[in-house]
């Protein structure tokens, strides 16, 4: 089973995000959600979840905030925006996974699959690659 962590400052994302993983993707639980980057920080450290579904913009900060804001990233992330085609670019050059809003089911879930059989050890080059393009 994969621990599925959402970080979203909208409940109702955060609702229909668990209810289209219940529905399309069978191999996750969701173990919790959080709205803002100071929850999303303490629930990773709390919950030690294997996937997090990450909004990029918070009502306190950004999902970067909450990765910067741990010790170690040793979870695979898929990040959830309404974002503009550049910030686009920026995910595809650096080849993480992203959702846009509205999230479709099958997106969701193909996005979940590609995640979980990436390398674990590619992701904080991704990571890195993803800080340098955004800015």
């Amino acid at each position: 089973m994969i621990r599925t962590l959402i970080i979203d400052d909208e409940s109702h994302i955060r609702d229909t995000l668990a209810k289209l993983l219940a529905r399309h993707c069978p191999e996750t639980r969701v173990v919790g959600t959080a709205s803002d980057v100071a929850g999303g920080i303490e629930a990773i450290g709390r919950l030690k979840p294997n996937l997090v579904l990450l909004d990029i913009h918070l009502g306190d900060g950004t999902g970067f905030d909450v990765l910067h804001g741990i010790d170690a990233v040793n979870f695979r992330v898929i990040f959830i925006s309404a974002m503009d085609k550049e910030a686009i670019r920026a995910f595809r050059l650096s080849g993480m996974e992203y959702l846009l809003k509205p999230v479709s089911p099958i997106d969701l879930s193909d996005a979940v699959k590609r995640v979980m059989m990436s390398d674990e050890r590619g992701f904080a080059l991704q990571l890195k690659a993803l800080d340098m393009n955004v800015k």
